[in-house]
């Protein structure tokens, strides 16, 4: 049971993770460089997303101002 919970929180981690950053960089690339910055930031997005939901430790320390 605990399990599984932890594999929930993973999955709800790294889905929250990798949209927030997605986003985040498709709307600052459409702020600042219309369409096709908000393609490239948004895919820029994408893989910082994914390197931070692969390791929540170095989200953490980022936050913290460390790294």
């Amino acid at each position: 049971m605990i399990k599984m919970v932890k594999i929930a929180v993973q999955i709800v981690w790294a889905v929250s993770i990798i949209s927030l950053c997605m986003t985040f960089g498709f709307v600052y690339g459409w702020t600042h460089h219309a369409w096709l910055g908000a393609f490239a930031l948004g895919t820029v997005g994408l893989v910082a997303g994914a390197l931070l939901a692969a390791s929540p430790l170095a989200f953490l320390q980022i936050l913290s101002g460390g790294l």
